[in-house]
């Protein structure tokens, strides 16, 4: 659909990757869409009212009416509808552009797996996931990866490229803007990104669950569509006491605890003790031989391409 720009606080991502920021009479192109962001503001495109303002709710060109912000974010970038863009009289959607999948069996990564999961958004998921290619990459390891369950913002994917995965999919791939939609459509958009997944030749799959579990993106239906393929489980914190309440609700062991509850001495001795899992901080170069040691226990020494 595309949108007149208004006041706020704006920035928007290029099909490229570049940033932009948004100024008042600026036109642009976005999807109608559903954010539900603990941290940061919740949205919906069924709220947009009759006069057809609205708010960008992601720099990734989600649109929606903003319905409850944090006050320690900006104002949203407001929009106003000007109309659907359109192929011989027909509104485009994301969907248009996706082949339908073999929806026949399970989805399936068809590669020993590194899941990635969190207790929230913002607690160092993605963080943890370049790390983890990064090591996993230098290893000689060939690195696929994904993003199962979240809001679009095309940096994480960038990210995950960047640090050497040879092919990364999310679910835009499977033509959704988020995974707040019905357990259908995640059930559908997961039989394509994994697929994409399984056709990369790849010695290792790295998936990341986007925000937590129980959050309304449904990571919990994703987790338990790769579970069976998983060889290394990542938790990703914002806190120990976070990690004491995942281990409690989610029925996914945990092998290894990073992200911001992990970034120091103290954070690490509180989630030893609160649950007696290890943690490790992901950030400091001189903790990668422990991160490369428990890749090569799981995975073995690496490949050769």
């Amino acid at each position: 659909m595309v949108v007149e720009c208004g006041p706020g606080s704006g920035v928007l991502e290029l099909p490229d990757g570049r940033l932009v920021t948004l100024e008042p009479g600026d036109e642009m192109v976005g999807v109608l869409g559903h954010r539900r962001a603990t941290l940061e503001a919740s949205g919906s495109w069924e709220e947009v009212g009759p006069d057809g303002g609205m708010e960008l709710l992601t720099g990734g060109g989600l649109l929606g009416r903003c319905t409850s912000r944090s006050p320690w974010i900006p104002a949203l970038q407001t929009a106003r509808y000007l109309g659907h863009a359109g192929r011989c009289g027909v509104p485009l959607r994301m969907s248009h552009f996706i082949r339908d999948p073999d929806l026949s069996g399970d989805p399936d990564p068809g590669h020993p797996v590194v899941l990635i999961t969190g207790t929230s958004m913002s607690c160092g998921k993605t963080a943890t996931a370049r790390s983890v290619i990064r090591r996993l990459s230098r290893l000689g390891f060939r690195v696929v990866a994904a993003k199962l369950t979240g809001a679009a913002r095309f940096r994480d994917i960038r990210t995950m490229a960047d640090a050497g995965a040879v092919a990364v999919f999310d679910f835009v791939d499977a033509g959704l803007p988020s995974t707040i939609c019905s357990p259908e459509a995640l059930h559908r958009a997961l039989h394509v990104v994994l697929a994409r997944v399984a056709a990369t030749p790849a010695d290792v799959a790295v998936l990341e669950v986007g925000a937590s579990p129980h959050e309304p993106y449904q990571g919990a239906a994703a987790i338990q569509a790769v579970r069976q393929r998983v060889r290394l489980s990542i938790l990703s914190a914002s806190d120990a006491y976070g990690v004491v309440g995942f281990l409690d609700r989610m029925e996914l062991p945990v092998d290894l605890v990073t992200g911001v509850a992990a970034n120091t001495s103290a954070g690490e001795d509180l989630v030893r003790r609160l649950t007696g899992v290890p943690s490790l901080n992901t950030h400091d170069p001189a903790r990668m031989p422990e991160l490369d040691s428990l890749l090569r226990d799981r995975f073995g020494g690496g490949a050769e391409w």
